[in-house]
């Protein structure tokens, strides 16, 4: 029997990996430094101007563009291998271009028949909900990278519960994000970690 997370137009999974390095563990942060410059200055071009152009073209002339899914698609993928770096769920630094053991899927939408053309215009709104989980579930998550940041030192381990509860929380936050912000569907996200 299919749940509404196993048909949703998201998927997000990172591979769980027995042993850690506890010297680039025990550095993290500062090594992400560099990653994270590399990101910002990203990011700060990309942000509300594109997710704007494209509700703007879905709304006028019902089309999302396929280039500017893919650009928006990849910067979302380069940012969500970025944090689970910085979460310690792997040791491979963030590659610009390969996947690595984060994988991170968006269906491509039908934006003339699967996208309805004025809900761009609160999809932001309509998110709020998920927006206030979502600050709770992220406080734990730093939390629970903290813990694991001391277990990984003292064992090589990440804690597996810890592990799946990380990855949940950023599953979940990446189904908003396309959901409120890229505009990739109209499918409103599940209340779910899984």
């Amino acid at each position: 029997m299919a749940t509404g997370t196993d048909t949703y137009p998201v998927k997000f999974e990172v591979d769980y990996v027995d042993e850690h390095d506890r010297l680039t563990s025990f550095f993290r942060l500062l090594w992400g430094i560099p990653i994270l410059v590399v990101l910002c200055l990203l990011a700060s071009g990309e942000g509300a101007g594109i997710a704007g152009a494209v509700a703007v073209m879905i709304i006028f002339r019902q089309r999302y563009p396929r280039w500017w899914f893919n650009f928006s698609l990849e910067m979302t993928r380069f940012s969500t291998r970025v944090f689970a770096y910085l979460f310690l769920l792997t040791d491979k630094y963030p590659s610009t271009t390969d996947k690595q053991s984060v994988r991170l899927d968006i269906e491509y939408p039908d934006a003339e028949h699967g996208l309805n053309r004025w809900l761009p215009i609160v999809k932001w709104l309509l998110a709020i909900p998920h927006y206030l989980v979502l600050a709770f579930l992220i406080i734990g998550a730093i939390l629970a990278a903290i813990f694991a940041w001391f277990a990984i030192l003292f064992t090589g381990r990440y804690p597996k519960g810890l592990f799946d509860y990380v990855v949940g929380v950023m599953r979940w936050g990446n189904r908003v994000n396309a959901y409120a912000f890229l505009l990739a569907t109209d499918k409103y996200p599940p209340f779910s970690l899984s």
